[in-house]
């Protein structure tokens, strides 16, 4: 097997889930989050883009559903002994290996909790499963249940956070050399995605995002490549990625001379990034912090500039998206632990200028408060 924890390491894991499913009176968990999958059991596939699910029974027992092309992939990369197929063929619907499994289980009137929200879950194949499981058994959204176990990072987990966090500053450091009047923004993604790749680090969860000129204002990726100007600005918000744990940073990187306005958006998110890692610490509420990035950019005039959003929790998550659960927004009343990880993002878009400003890091929640994983401080890059 080539899992990347230890066996007591994915005991422990088994463990809190089922404590978790006994609270919540669950005599069976369905799980169809890859992240969980992973996490539980060290599953490591891009397989969940079609039907497949992970059967965790109340006795702690694991039964895997999925297609042949994945059979090897979890023999190989999990703890995971009774692997199941189900057949591709037109017209087949393995929502009948679901019911059967269950059924095996003396699910039959039990009450079973299922990750609803996850992206192997899609609207058609719930609807497939809904009518039928509702005959059979009783089930409640358990969405949270294992997602809210991953927020906090053991001894093991934090080893690869700190890895990414050096693959991403590594990056950086890449886009940095590259960036200067003319270059063009391939060259200086492929840079970033080298400095990653040759270190043994793996694929992003989601896109680079890179864009300059007008297109620094989008916080998403797009495709389209361009030359940098004599003057320009350049956003990068990107990942180092080991064994699937994520670090991010975003910067917004100034060629040629920096306007007097740039160094004003850029103050303004120095500052309230400050006030942010004075509030990410053990007892504070997540919509605290979203709140003391708030109260600086409008006290800078930046209200109308600034997201409704200022980052997220990171771990251990597969594409379309490394943004984790749970989000910095206003009320967000989950509890900050430490050994949490979080990336915190100041992003100032401004649309009647065009000029755009970012700095975010990525934080390990301590007992102090806020560590940051770069070794990258906070002043404005420029390039000429």
């Amino acid at each position: 097997m080539a899992t990347h924890f230890t066996k007591e390491e994915y005991a422990e894991r088994l463990s809190a889930t089922l404590i978790l499913m006994a609270e919540q009176n669950l005599d069976g968990l369905l799980i169809f989050r890859q992240e969980s999958m992973y996490y539980l059991t060290g599953y490591d596939t891009f397989g969940y883009c079609y039907f497949q699910f992970l059967y965790l029974d109340a006795s702690g027992k694991y039964t895997l559903l999925t297609r042949a092309p994945d059979l090897r992939q979890a023999q190989i990369t999990s703890i995971v002994e009774d692997i199941r197929v189900w057949v591709d063929k037109e017209g087949h619907k393995p929502v009948s290996e679901l019911l059967s499994l269950l059924n095996e289980f003396g699910c039959r009137g039990k009450r079973i909790g299922i990750e609803l929200n996850a992206y192997g879950l899609t609207a058609q194949i719930w609807e497939r499963i809904r009518e039928e499981l509702g005959k059979y058994c009783q089930y409640v959204d358990a969405s949270q249940l294992v997602s809210r176990l991953r927020l906090v990072k053991s001894d093991a987990e934090l080893k690869y956070v700190e890895t990414a966090a050096m693959l991403a500053d590594d990056a950086l450091d890449e886009a940095i050399r590259l960036t200067h009047p003319g270059a063009y923004e391939g060259d200086i993604l492929a840079g970033m995605h080298s400095a990653i790749y040759r270190k043994g680090g793996d694929d992003p969860a989601n896109e680079f995002i890179i864009g300059s000129g007008e297109n620094a204002l989008l916080c998403r990726y797009h495709t389209g490549r361009r030359h940098l100007a004599d003057e320009d600005q350049l956003t990068l918000e990107f990942a180092g990625v080991y064994r699937h744990y994520h670090a991010c940073l975003m910067r917004t990187i100034i060629v040629g001379e920096p306007e007097a306005s740039h160094l004003r958006m850029h103050r303004a998110s120095v500052d309230a990034l400050s006030e942010c890692e004075q509030v990410l610490k053990p007892g504070s509420l997540v919509g605290d912090v979203f709140d003391a990035h708030a109260r600086v950019m409008d006290g800078y005039g930046y209200q109308d500039s600034r997201m409704n959003a200022c980052g997220y929790s990171l771990g251990t998550t597969y594409a379309p998206t490394w943004m984790d659960w749970p989000m910095f927004y206003t009320g967000n009343s989950v509890i900050i632990e430490q050994n949490m990880v979080y990336f915190v993002h100041m992003i100032l878009f401004d649309s009647d200028s065009g000029l755009a400003m970012t700095l975010g890091r990525t934080y390990r929640v301590t007992e102090s408060g806020a560590h940051c994983l770069s070794r990258h401080g906070t002043d404005l890059i420029v390039a000429n």
